[in-house]
């Protein structure tokens, strides 16, 4: 078991963010409760290449600090949506069974590597309130949660469960 942070970056981790302090609170509670119990924790981030303001170096780019990895925490770099577009990730992450993903953006990152890491075996859990987004110009940030948390990924490609189901997973 592995538990993914997606993304958490500083250019996007704000109170715009559709149930912000609940979305930081789940998150923090879950690296938490992770590195208490020797599950690994894997942090991701998003680069839009040189020039875009989020690229390494800049200041976006960098994690949030409420959720700052350890140093010897794993980074890995991605510059598409899915984690699995990195190759160094696919080898570290290959024989493991079970992936939590919890980070940003519900729409874009976290549910282009759900799908991901469902189609290549993985079982998948996915925390309430532990992703989240963006209002968009299609629908509002709780209408996008809802929709992918309630309806595309739970029974299909993931397990959408409670943040004590979770808490509790980590500690088996």
């Amino acid at each position: 078991m592995k538990v993914l942070v997606v993304d958490i970056q500083k250019g996007i981790t704000n109170e715009s963010l559709y149930n912000y302090r609940e979305f930081m609170n789940n998150t923090s509670a879950i690296v938490s409760k992770a590195r208490q119990n020797g599950v690994e924790v894997i942090y991701i981030q998003h680069d839009d290449g040189p020039g875009t303001g989020f690229s390494v170096g800049d200041n976006d780019f960098e994690i949030a600090d409420y959720i700052a990895p350890y140093p010897s925490e794993k980074i890995f770099i991605k510059n598409k949506n899915s984690c699995f577009s990195n190759s160094d990730f696919i080898n570290y992450v290959k024989d493991e069974d079970i992936l939590i993903i919890i980070g940003l953006q519900t729409n874009f990152c976290i549910d282009a590597t759900v799908r991901s890491a469902f189609e290549r075996g993985y079982r998948v859990f996915v925390p309430n309130n532990a992703n989240s987004t963006f209002d968009n110009d299609y629908m509002d940030r709780e209408t996008t949660y809802r929709y992918y948390n309630e309806m595309m990924w739970q029974g299909r490609y993931a397990e959408c469960i409670s943040i004590e189901d979770t808490l509790k997973l980590i500690e088996q």
